[in-house]
């Protein structure tokens, strides 16, 4: 009784797998009515969003267990595993929704690297000032975002092998195997190679005895496979839920004539939420290194693991994949890149740098509707 109180959302989200699966035909099947369509993208949206919240909190308890930077890489692989998966559902369903993976990975960039980071900087600078964090984690990180972000978001729009915004069976497998490549180096370097670069300076983020104990005591800390177990069990919901939440966010964007991007940015809300409710949280105790852990190495995740697999999808099923960005998108991630390593190259965080993180953040909110 008392795991099925702690764990109340595994117990919602199996109850709707459950009516899902049995009544979901007929259910979605007629999405015309505002109020049934709001509904069953009301619905779904809101126990994915739960179960991935616990899914996040059972990932974070092995991220303590496991300690720095092991315990941030379990956090990032599995909020990247749920993005592929919602995305690989939209793209199943989508009729000529072609867009949908790249609209997620650049809705992730901007509300990461904008959205995230500036609000991170401006609650963790209202009750800290000014805040440390390791360079050369963060450099580290940028170094392999930057490439990895032109050549799959940005190339496939000027290549002329194949149409605007895709890519040749060529150019897929280079992309494939480079973002695959790399994010296994920066892994090795990551976890052996230079774990130093991810841990904070021994003089910063200390925080109060207060702080920390509020960040480390949110919930209970089990056994390594207690928490492995309850990870993998949130999972099966949100890969049956994906399929079925598909169908209205498809729905809302090709009938009721929604901006195609909205579509990517419900999904990346969706997958970052959980992750950017620890982040901040890590700021506000004065454990900024770690939130910039998590930022960075969550959109570091996203494009590196979800480029290779959007493309495979692609090949599997016949779909085209445009990962290609239109121009105002392209100027939004290069300022959004260019920004980022300018702060990133500085020792100390302040509000300032956060305001203007998240300036450019609400510019790409009100583009994607004007």
């Amino acid at each position: 009784m008392k795991l099925i109180g702690t764990e109340w959302a595994l117990v919602l989200s199996v109850i709707t797998m459950a009516l899902f699966m049995t009544f979901g035909g007929r259910w979605l099947a007629d999405l015309s009515e505002p109020s049934w369509f709001a509904l069953m993208l009301g619905w779904p949206f809101v126990t994915i969003l739960l179960s991935a919240f616990a899914l996040v909190r059972h990932a974070e308890s092995l991220a303590v267990k496991l300690g720095e930077p092991l315990g941030t890489l379990v956090l990032t692989i599995a909020v990247t595993g749920l993005e592929a998966m919602m995305i690989a559902a939209v793209m199943y369903t989508a009729r000529g929704n072609s867009t949908v993976a790249r609209d997620t990975m650049f809705a992730v960039v901007m509300i990461v690297l904008n959205g995230l980071v500036g609000l991170c900087l401006i609650l963790g600078g209202l009750k800290h000032g000014e805040q440390k964090f390791n360079l050369y984690g963060a450099n580290s990180f940028l170094a392999v975002i930057m490439p990895i972000a032109v050549l799959g978001l940005v190339m496939p729009t000027f290549t002329t092998a194949s149409a605007a915004g895709t890519s040749s069976t060529l150019q897929a497998a280079f992309l494939i195997a480079m973002s695959v490549g790399m994010y296994g180096v920066f892994l090795a370097m990551q976890t052996i190679w230079h774990r130093d670069y991810f841990i904070a300076p021994v003089t910063g983020e200390t925080g109060t005895t207060q702080e920390d104990a509020e960040y480390h005591g949110l919930h209970e800390i089990r056994s390594i496979p207690y928490h492995t177990a309850l990870l993998l069990a949130y999972l099966l919901p949100v890969v049956i839920l994906a399929k079925q939440i598909a169908i209205p966010i498809n729905h809302g964007i090709t009938t009721l004539g929604a901006p195609p991007a909205l579509g990517g940015l419900l999904v990346a809300i969706l997958i970052l939420s959980p992750e950017s409710v620890a982040a901040v949280r890590a700021a506000r105790a004065d454990h900024l290194q770690r939130s910039i852990n998590l930022a960075l190495g969550s959109v570091l995740a996203s494009i590196s693991l979800t480029i290779p697999a959007v493309l495979i999808i692609g090949f599997i099923t016949g779909k085209t994949v445009v990962l290609g960005l239109g121009n105002v998108d392209m100027i939004l991630l290069s300022l959004a890149l260019v920004v980022s390593v300018v702060t990133f190259s500085l020792e100390r965080m302040n509000i300032m740098l956060g305001a203007v993180h998240m300036m450019m953040f609400l510019a790409y909110l009100m583009l994607i509707f004007d």
